[in-house]
This record gives C-alpha cells, sequence and structure tokens, in this order.
C-alpha cells in the first residue's frame, strides 16, 4: 500500500522537477510530504532544509549564502515558515545556466503563502499531496472512511491507537499550527469553533450561527474558514448558479477533508458507532466527495441547490461535459423527483448515483448507479 502511494506520487514529482526550477508539496500536515522528499534526498545531505529543525533555520538565516552555491535537488521542509526565503529562490530559479532545483514542502496552500505564489509565479509547479486516497489503499475499506486518510491514523494497530493518534494531533493544530496562520484564539475558542463545523458537515455554511455561538465576530469567522480551507481541513463546496427563474442557494456547504478528524469531533470510535450516528448519512457524503476530488484533475466541482425543491450533491464540469452526482448510502437508489430536475435544469450529460453496493446499472436514460468502489480504479468518471 505505502509502496503504490510512492510510486503514483514519486512519479508525478519527477515529471513536474523535468519542467519546473520549482516543485511545491502542499497538503497538511502528516499527510506524508517529508517521506516524499526524503525518497528523492536523503535527511542528511547538506541540501536538506527542515525548517523545523533549529540547525536548518540557522543555516538559512542567510539564504542566499546558504544556497548560491549548492548543485542538483535541493529540499526546504515547512517552507512557510520564512517567507524571505521566496525571493531568493526566484533569483535562483532565474540563473542561467541552472545549478539546482528546488522541491519545497508547504503545510498550506498558495493561497495562504502569498509571497510564495507571488514571487515564484511562472517558475514553480504545485502538487497537492492528500492522505491516503481509496485509490492508493487499492479498495474501499471501511477503516479508512472511519479512520480518515491520514497515514498514522489509517496504519494504527487499533481503533484505540488511531483516535489516540487524532486526539494528539488535533490538540497540537489547535495549540500552535493554525495561530502560524493567522487563526489567533485561544485554543478553547479554536476548539468549540472545529467542534461546531463538525457538527455543520454537508450543511450550508451559516457564518452568522457561527458566530453567535463561539463569541467571535461574523468577519473573523470567515477569515478562519478560508484559513482552515488554506490549510487542508476543510472544503468549502461553493454553489452553482444557473440562469434560471428559481431561487436558487447561495452559501457555500461544509465539509470536513478529513473524515478521521470529523468522526474524532464527533465522538465515534468503531464502526458500530459510525454506523449508528445519526449523521451516517453526511459522513459518507463527504468521503466520497472528497475520494472524488482526490482523484480528478482539471475538472471543477459545485453543489447545487433551490430552496425547498431540488438539489445535486456534486456537478462536476471539465472537457466539455457537464457530470451530475447524487450520493446515497442505501441498497438500491431510485431515481428522484429531484434527480429529474437536476437533469433538466443542469443540462447534464449523465448523472451518477454513488453507493456502497457492488454492481453498476442503469436506472434509466443518463442515470446510472455505481458502486464506491469504482473510485479505487479510478475509472468512476470515465
Amino acid at each position: 500500500m505505502e509502496k503504490l502511494q510512492r510510486d503514483l506520487l514519486f512519479r508525478k514529482i519527477r515529471v513536474a522537477l523535468g519542467r519546473n526550477p520549482v516543485v511545491a508539496l502542499v497538503g497538511g500536515r502528516q499527510v506524508g510530504k517529508t517521506t516524499l522528499a526524503r525518497g528523492f534526498l536523503s535527511v542528511d545531505s547538506a541540501n536538506y532544509f527542515d525548517l523545523e529543525d533549529p540547525v536548518s533555520a540557522v543555516r538559512l538565516e542567510n539564504p542566499m549564502v546558504a544556497l548560491a552555491d549548492l548543485e542538483g535537488l535541493v529540499v526546504i521542509d515547512e517552507v512557510q515558515r520564512l517567507s524571505s526565503l521566496f525571493p531568493v529562490l526566484r533569483v535562483l530559479a532565474d540563473r542561467e545556466p541552472a545549478k539546482a532545483q528546488f522541491l519545497i514542502l508547504g503545510s498550506a496552500s498558495p493561497g495562504l503563502m502569498k509571497e510564495c505564489s507571488e514571487s515564484l509565479a511562472g517558475r514553480i509547479e504545485y502538487i497537492h499531496i492528500p492522505g491516503f486516497s481509496m485509490q492508493e489503499i487499492g479498495c474501499h475499506k471501511e477503516e479508512h472512511w472511519l479512520r480518515g486518510g491520514f497515514p498514522r491514523s489509517y496504519l494504527a494497530a487499533n481503533e484505540g491507537d488511531s483516535f489516540a493518534w487524532r486526539r494528539n494531533f488535533l490538540g497540537s493544530l489547535m495549540d500552535r499550527d493554525l495561530a502560524q496562520f493567522g487563526l489567533n484564539e485561544p485554543p478553547p475558542t479554536v476548539a468549540r469553533l472545529l467542534t461546531l463545523l463538525a457538527h455543520y458537515h454537508g450543511q450550508i455554511c451559516n457564518v452568522s450561527d457561527f458566530s453567535k455561538a463561539v463569541g467571535i465576530s461574523g468577519f473573523k469567522v470567515r477569515r478562519y474558514l478560508d484559513i482552515l480551507q488554506g490549510a487542508f481541513y476543510l472544503r468549502l463546496l461553493q454553489p452553482w448558479h444557473e440562469n434560471l427563474k428559481k431561487r436558487q442557494v447561495k452559501m457555500p456547504k461544509i465539509y470536513f477533508t478529513d473524515t478521521g478528524l470529523l468522526h474524532y469531533f464527533w465522538g465515534v470510535k468503531t464502526m458500530k458507532d459510525l454506523l449508528t450516528h445519526p449523521k451516517v448519512g453526511a459522513s459518507w457524503e463527504g468521503y466520497v466527495i472528497g475520494e472524488i476530488f482526490k482523484q480528478v484533475e482539471g475538472i471543477e466541482g459545485w453543489f447545487w441547490a433551490v430552496h425547498q425543491s431540488a438539489e445535486l450533491d456534486l456537478l462536476l464540469q471539465g472537457g466539455g461535459r457537464r457530470i451530475g452526482v447524487e450520493i446515497k448510502r442505501v441498497d438500491a437508489p431510485q431515481v428522484t423527483t429531484s434527480m429529474r430536475v437536476a437533469l433538466a435544469d443542469l443540462h447534464l450529460d449523465e448523472l451518477l448515483v454513488i453507493y456502497p453496493g457492488a454492481q453498476e446499472y442503469a436506472l434509466e436514460e443518463k442515470v446510472r448507479v455505481v458502486p464506491v468502489t469504482s473510485l479505487c480504479g479510478g475509472r468512476v468518471l470515465d
């Protein structure tokens, strides 16, 4: 399993390094970025810098002096800790002939690392490293849904160890890591906010409700939601607006990107806990949406809803096609009025109904039932 993940991502990184002077691996903490980088360069190399290591931090106090004479591949981990480094990388990337390539690792999106995106525009390629995907582990496994994709959570010896790892991870996240990105609230306030967001998973984002419940301004809530999304812990799925004479939903939906973290906030430790939880459907929906986004590239996605009428879990658009996705945790999905409205109003080329069963079959023209296991082979959107 680990070898499969390494092979898939190694190949992607090697291709990117073949065409760019700087490649950035971005993703949440503990998803395996450092493990990947160490597959390209030994941590003992003089070309390897980890900005959480005081020795590396001291070496890069004068970055031009430290980096100018290095040749070959240079790895810099936790690069968001030293924003002054990005203009130096631009200068070094523009040298002719090039002496070095740079593989930089960051626990934030390019949007949070503004200096990176501005200084290195046209010189850098970003590769998002998520946690384990269903495709990487080889099949749909309930442990993956329950524990999430963080390698140490998924690979833990038992459910208790997995839950304990997530507790410790979130403790560090709330006490220290999120403050680095600007979520400057006391840890108890951050914990209340994250717990509240977990209970809104799969629902419309209502900033006013969050502001009142947590006791911080709506402006701060919006900013913190952007930070959490930029740090890869939340997904704010934006609404699609079709040119219709109907009152369409205009606010995004909230999803935790990792169901293991979501289940921690719900107090869900075992599959029995999960399957009997009142929001099991919302968890399943977020899990499948997350796996789809791990699989597709070059395709954009939204949800669509008409007030007190029709709704579509996911609208994918790319390659000149519109594909609707409905996610149902039932044994035998049926065509609903909502599906027919979405097909007509959104002019869908196809509507896929993803469910936990084993058989793929057509319900009617343009509506196809697809087992979730199709995501394992990366073919559900073929």
